[in-house]
């Protein structure tokens, strides 16, 4: 296994210096020539059977299975992705430098047919404001918690840990999920922080990725992980994945344990799944699910993908009440609308 060097980030930087001429070069040319879209599309390329961009869990697990990739190329492919894409969208504050090592792991009880569950081997991104004791670092994007220690995972990590998901790093987000003030009064962009700096929507380079859990919306929309799980007191799930055209859910407070997450609001917060299809949402929900029957006199389903089926909505409408949805906490968005932190 390749040593890595790593910065105050976490990220290797032994990579993307090295690198760094090419990817600015790669980056403006994509840009000119088709925008995003076209440098996730040309970064994308791996030496792999299997093309893991854009794959639902289920089609991960499926190749895993056939022999296609393995865990350990898996997430080898997102790490070059994120070393790759990172520098530009800000979505990733550290790796995890003991991901390779976990997924070689994995790879092992696959192969003597001991798999865990549905997350088996899947690559998933957090929230740095959700505690992992590892060689990582719980921040919540504030310099004033840099090199401090937790005690121990928190419940959801300790789940995922369980589950066989390899826990690929720390996304960035809006500094303290956004405690530090509104936009109007602090002027800094809501998928800000000082650790991460400022997170860029993966489909427009000009508009936020609203926050706080920027970097989970902003890691899966641009293929950077499999799945991604982030946290809301107030809109901090829902706002960043509409913005980032993908699946976000907030559960019902209790659902979801938030013993080791930093808090704002114990009666408002909790952690919740953040991916690419509802599918994807589904699985990881059932995993992050409270072991501890938090949510009284109720019986909790232990997979959620039963309750999936399409064409569920067909004929439905919906109605929007424009005097408590006619209103935007955080102006237009336009990053030259306000400021934004270091790119």
């Amino acid at each position: 296994m390749k040593e890595q060097h790593l910065d105050d980030t976490g990220l290797d930087q032994s990579v993307t210096r090295r690198k760094f001429i090419g990817t600015t070069a790669a980056t403006s040319a994509a840009l000119l020539s088709g925008g995003l879209g076209s440098l996730l599309s040309r970064s994308a390329a791996t030496a792999h059977d299997f093309d893991f961009v854009e794959a639902s869990i289920p089609q991960l697990q499926a190749a895993m299975a056939a022999g296609q990739i393995t865990s350990r190329e898996l997430t080898q492919g997102y790490i070059d992705r994120i070393q790759s894409l990172n520098p530009l969208l800000h979505s990733v504050i550290e790796l995890n430098p003991n991901a390779i090592a976990i997924a070689v792991s994995l790879d092992n009880e696959r192969r003597k047919g001991q798999l865990r569950g549905p997350l088996h081997g899947i690559p998933i991104l957090v929230k740095d404001n959700i505690a992992t004791d590892d060689n990582m670092q719980t921040t919540a994007g504030s310099l004033a918690l840099v090199n401090s220690r937790v005690p121990r995972d928190a419940v959801i990590i300790q789940r995922l840990r369980a589950a066989g998901a390899v826990i690929l790093g720390k996304a960035n987000l809006g500094e303290w999920a956004n405690f530090r003030g509104f936009d109007n009064v602090y002027p800094l962009a809501v998928g800000w922080s000082a650790r991460g700096g400022n997170t860029i929507n993966a489909y427009d380079l000009s508009y936020t990725s609203w926050g706080s859990s920027s970097g989970s919306a902003n890691g899966a929309a641009a293929n950077l992980c499999a799945a991604a799980v982030g946290t809301e007191t107030d809109g901090s799930i829902t706002g960043p994945s509409a913005v980032e055209s993908i699946v976000g859910l907030k559960p019902t407070r209790g659902l979801v344990s938030q013993d080791g997450i930093i808090p704002i609001s114990h009666e408002q917060d909790t952690a919740g799944p953040m991916g690419r299809s509802v599918t994807d949402v589904a699985i990881l929900l059932g995993t992050l699910q409270s072991p501890f029957n938090e949510v009284v006199g109720q019986q909790l389903p232990s997979d959620y993908t039963k309750f999936l089926k399409r064409g569920a909505l067909n004929g439905a409408r919906i109605g929007r009440d424009v005097r408590f949805f006619n209103y935007s906490y955080y102006g237009s968005g336009r990053r030259h609308d306000r400021g934004h932190g270091y790119r």
